[in-house]
């Protein structure tokens, strides 16, 4: 058996040795290449747009205005929202950055040298800038995850303890490492597109939808990605204006967007204030929870932004009630940025109790833990799995928890002051319907076929092992093929649900696969799997063996040969749907912290993280710690560093650059301290949960929460810069 093992990454080696094709690599025969001209106001309308000097640069094939851009139609609603507007509809400007012209020429030089000579003129407006504009419109979100159960108001008033603060986290910029690209080519009527993209059926059906051709004229690959982080979960303008230009200049088109256009093309996670309010008994009860969040959003967007929709099951408290709401700015589009929603609220929720446990006396796991939900808070119904106890036990050996001295600044190794901070995380679950095919060859190989994508995740390696382990093949028997539109339908890699999802319909596949082998042998007298069951089967050794006698089958080769057959393929779908017996659950998980604080100079050093993860059955022990360890380091940033700075006349992203905008390099990274824990989960149908977001949710509390250790002092605005330390 192959699940559980630290496999190494079977993708590895086209990486390594530059093999693995990603969308910036893509080049197609006859390409010409696009240069995108933006804005440089952040509201307003084009006045004059002249094109004539670009036109006549050498190599230039066309250049694409609002003025002469072909309509086209309005984009569909996705389960994550619509597309951002496009933005070559009309002359409005709706944020610094927007996309006013494309560039297409016959080299990436031709096409940006001629983008400068673009002479575009506005007629300005007032740019709309911060939470708190005058001119701002305030809007209650209208995805309609505001909830109020029992009595808030009435449980604050009558609290022993009450407890109101507010917390700020500046807008994040995903950032990933691969500068997201796309190719386009119409092939006769068909749309070929090479995108980095974290939903290729999505994109399909957007592009098919806007371009108005059927979806199966539509094919998008991505067989990698070079890192999403949720960017790639919409389909941005770029991605129209290069099958747009592809089509009017009549020959492939390839556009890959600089650095700085990443910070204003591809989203980010919007800036957010969220005020918690908290009832509670002297002996650490929760009695109420208020929480409201307030996040930026586009000026004409409708992008899903719900931080406190997981408010309502993170603890057992009677009484909750919370409040989404969004402020319409003139900003670049905010999008998806991993652990959207879980990472803002876990910050407030969990800083609020580490300061309720220290003005009460209580020790801060031990106030979650006396308010744990053994059941779900809300439907009462058990969970499907929740080791989140476990969670704090573990954590808590490991990481030396119970010998603190938990008086603020009382631990020093020299001049430093020495923190030491915790937070619980409770992370939603997610999980979509899938589909997937299996085939046998005749050379005894299997091969999976999905329109999954693989982020960087690991979908490549636990795939392989899955599909191994069901059919009794070895890894290096399984070969599997995803990032591509055209195979069977999957879900988004984002939302932590692929996993789960995908591992899903493998499951189906290879027991419909089982099922198939044992039709065709099912009147075989020469088959010793002659009118067997799938049930009176197990999959082992390259073939079918009796489960009550492992010493009677046949491979699979033997069975296509004698039956002269090339392959067999067999077809698997999940779908999920609510249970009248258990409340789905999500990972859970602890993160406790060290960090050290220069008490001269306000110097902040974390110095040690350790993260107890409720993943319910690993598939790749591995993959899955990398997947916690890439969150730990997010988190870092979330907390430290991470800031993207407009400039309030402008509307400018003033630090687009990552020699401006500040990440976690390997001098901030401590070793990350890794323990999984729980049991597979009941309600999945391969026991999985989601991984590839849980792992960055709750750090910055635990930074913040050590930081007041070791200071003294509560920070409550991320991230956490040097000023706010001296």
């Amino acid at each position: 058996m192959s699940v559980g093992l630290p496999l190494d990454r079977v993708d590895g080696p086209v990486k390594v040795t530059g093999a693995a094709r990603y969308p910036s690599d893509v080049s197609l025969p006859g390409q010409a290449h696009a240069a995108l001209v933006r804005s440089t106001i952040a509201a307003g309308r084009i006045s004059r747009i002249d094109t004539s000097r670009a036109l006549a640069a050498p190599g230039v094939l066309a250049v694409l205005t609002h003025e002469n851009a072909p309509a086209l139609a309005e984009a569909p609603m996705t389960a994550l929202g619509p597309p951002p507007r496009f933005p070559l509809a009309d002359d409005r400007i709706v944020h610094f950055g927007q996309h006013v012209a494309v560039v297409v020429a016959g080299t990436p030089q031709q096409a940006t040298a001629a983008a400068d000579l673009v002479d575009v003129e506005y007629e300005r407006s007032e740019a709309v800038l911060g939470l708190d504009h005058p001119s701002a419109v305030v809007e209650r979100n209208a995805w309609g995850f505001d909830v109020e159960h029992g009595d808030p108001a009435g449980a604050l008033a009558s609290a022993e303890v009450v407890y109101d603060e507010t917390f700020t986290i500046a807008p994040e910029t995903n950032n990933p490492l691969g500068l997201f690209a796309t190719a386009a080519a119409w092939e006769g009527g068909r749309l070929v597109v090479h995108d980095s993209t974290q939903w290729p059926v999505m994109t399909r059906r957007t592009l098919a939808a806007v371009f108005g051709v059927v979806e199966q004229d539509v094919r998008v690959l991505v067989p990698y990605l070079g890192g999403g982080f949720g960017a790639g979960l919409r389909t941005w303008p770029h991605t129209i204006l290069t099958a747009l230009a592809a089509r009017v200049v009549e020959r492939p088109v390839k556009l890959v967007l600089t650095r700085p256009q990443m910070f204003t093309s591809t989203g980010h996670r919007a800036e957010s204030r969220q005020r918690l309010r908290i009832g509670a008994t002297a002996d650490g009860r929760l009695l109420a929870l208020d929480h409201d969040s307030t996040a930026a959003v586009g000026a004409v967007e409708a992008n899903l932004s719900a931080i406190v929709m997981g408010t309502g099951h993170m603890y057992d408290c009677p009484n909750v009630a919370t409040h989404d709401r969004q402020v319409r700015l003139t900003i670049p589009n905010p999008g998806f940025m991993r652990a959207p929603g879980h990472a803002e609220a876990n910050f407030a929720v969990e800083s609020a109790l580490d300061e309720l446990a220290h003005r009460l006396g209580i020790d801060p796991v031990d106030l979650r833990l006396r308010n744990h939900a053994d059941v779900h808070p809300r439907s009462r119904l058990p969970w499907s799995s929740n080791a989140l106890r476990e969670c704090y036990r573990v954590g808590a050996e490991r990481f030396g928890w119970h010998g603190r001295n938990p008086e603020p600044r009382s631990t020093r190794d020299g001049h430093w002051l020495v923190g030491h901070g915790m937070a619980g995380v409770t992370f939603g679950w997610y999980a979509d319907s899938c589909q997937a095919t299996l085939s046998v060859t005749d050379d005894g190989t299997a091969v999976l076929r999905s329109a999954a994508t693989d982020v960087g995740t690991g979908t490549y390696t636990i795939s392989t092992q899955l599909t191994a382990d069901l059919l009794g093949l070895g890894t290096g028997q399984v070969r599997v093929e995803i990032g591509d539109s055209d195979l069977p339908p999957a879900p988004q890699s984002g939302g932590s649900g692929l996993a789960v999802a995908l591992s899903g319909a493998i499951r189906a596949a290879a027991g419909n696969l089982v099922a198939a082998f044992l039709a065709v042998v099912a009147d075989d007298e020469r088959s010793p799997l002659r009118g067997r069951k799938p049930d009176e089967v197990v999959a082992a050794d390259g073939g079918l063996r009796l489960r009550t006698g492992p010493e009677v089958g046949e491979r699979y080769t033997d069975v296509l040969a004698r039956h002269g057959l090339t392959e067999l393929t067999a077809h698997g779908e999940i779908s999920f749907a609510e249970d009248a017996e258990m409340a789905r659950a999500g990972a859970f998980g602890a993160q406790f912290v060290e960090v050290r604080v220069d008490e001269d100079l306000g110097v902040l050093r974390v110095a040690r993280v350790v993260s107890v993860v409720d993943g319910g059955r690993v598939l790749n022990a591995k993959t899955a710690r990398s997947q916690i360890i890439g969150g730990v380091v997010m988190g870092i940033g979330m907390a430290l560093f991470e800031d993207a700075v407009f400039d309030a006349d402008t509307g400018r992203v003033a630090n687009a650059t990552l020699g401006d905008y500040l990440l976690p390099v390997n001098a901030d990274v401590p070793d990350v301290d890794v323990t999984f824990v729980g049991e597979p989960d009941r309600y999945s149908p391969t026991g999985v949960k989601g991984l590839g977001e849980v792992g960055l949710v709750g750090v910055a509390a635990a930074i913040a929460n050590a930081v007041h250790h070791a200071t003294g002092r509560r920070i409550r605005d991320l991230p956490i810069t040097l000023d706010k330390m001296l």
